[in-house]
């Protein structure tokens, strides 16, 4: 039998392409879209950012509103979707739900705004993702899904069918801060999942289906939900100490600590955790997120003395963040999907300029 080679599991290290989208400069904390850094574009409109990703530049006052028109008069669901929202098990994971729904997706529209197909398509895809979540969270409570409300802006049109009102400006803002927050990083496990999918010529609701598969794992986007009902299964404060020190002892990762790619602070928890912290204190929510931050001290005092710097990352805070917001905790990782998805799209369509199908090797070990 030859010689193993060099084999790079996880591609950890490797270089697989190369992107304009977004930068992720982990050694030193720092995450940029188009060569904004994330710090700066929270204070921009959601739909703005949108727009940045997918045309590599900020839009003007017409280009938004092109944006965001198309985006609202593509969000209702035909008849169809709704019956097939329907007819899906009010049981099923959202995130499985999600998953099987965009391929089946009504992609054909009359006006594209002077947008290729794929882009198209691909914006119709965003704009329905979130009204999928809305009508299977009102359809599971035994109502009607609730039609778009022209007037509201796109995350605004989706919390008001999400609640069944309208939500207040706070409510509002700390939603699109949060969706910008996670819009887009790099060639994370599901965009790469996409991008392996679009390499082979799929179309692109193909590919951000993969995506949303892939983003539904503990070990990427559900952690967000994983790291909330982690803290939500400690009784209190005083139990924290024990829960870290035995789930080190048996080896069982805490969700929501550390990241792949920053060696130190992720700096989208820099932003969210100080939100989280305003939103929760004073309320019925200040012990779940005092658990999550004593959580956080402990794990870091803990993995010093083993020599590394582990910090909480973005998921860790962003449980609290929607739990006050009063959205359960299955649909955390759908919400993620909502805004993630126009990274998928600048991403998969800029791999259609230079389309390599990817097909690794793997070294055989058998008989």
């Amino acid at each position: 039998m030859n010689e193993l080679p060099k084999i790079y599991r996880g591609l950890n290290g490797i270089y697989v392409g190369e992107t304009s989208v977004s930068n992720v400069e982990g050694d030193v904390g720092n995450l940029s879209y188009r060569g904004i850094n994330i710090k700066d574009l929270v204070n921009r409109d959601f739909v703005e950012v949108c727009y940045l990703l997918l045309f590599e530049t900020l839009p003007n006052p017409h280009q938004k509103m092109q944006l965001e028109d198309f985006l609202i008069n593509h969000s209702d669901l035909n008849q169809m979707e709704v019956s097939l929202v329907k007819s899906i098990d009010k049981n099923l994971h959202p995130m499985k739900m999600l998953q099987a729904m965009v391929p089946l997706i009504s992609l054909e529209t009359e006006y594209q705004h002077g947008y290729s197909h794929e882009m198209a398509s691909g914006l119709i895809v965003a704009a329905k993702i979130p009204s999928i979540l809305a009508a299977f969270y009102q359809v599971g409570r035994g109502n009607e899904p609730i039609t778009v409300k022209k007037g509201l802006s796109f995350n605004e049109n989706f919390l008001y069918r999400f609640y069944g009102q309208l939500p207040s400006d706070q409510q509002v803002n700390i939603l699109d801060v949060t969706q910008i927050l996670q819009m887009e990083h790099s060639f994370n496990a599901s965009t790469y999942a996409s991008l392996v999918t679009a390499s082979t010529l799929a179309p692109v609701e193909c590919a951000i289906a993969t995506a949303i598969g892939t983003l539904y794992g503990k070990l990427h986007g559900g952690a967000d939900q994983a790291a909330l009902e982690m803290a939500m299964n400690i009784s209190s404060l005083n139990d924290v100490e024990s829960f870290v020190l035995e789930s080190l002892a048996k080896k069982q990762k805490i969700m929501g600590m550390g990241h792949r790619e920053y060696k130190v602070v992720d700096p989208r928890a820099k932003i969210l955790k100080p939100m989280a912290r305003e939103l929760c204190i004073g309320t019925p929510f200040e012990n779940i997120y005092l658990i999550l931050e004593k959580i956080e001290v402990i794990m870091g005092r803990e993995m010093q003395k083993k020599g590394k710097d582990i910090k909480a990352n973005v998921e860790f805070y962003k449980g609290p963040v929607f739990y006050a917001l009063g959205i359960p905790s299955v649909y955390f990782t759908g919400i993620f999907a909502m805004s993630r998805v126009f990274g998928y799209l600048a991403h998969i369509l800029a791999s259609r300029e230079k389309n390599v199908l990817i097909r690794p090797k793997a070294f055989y070990i058998g008989r």
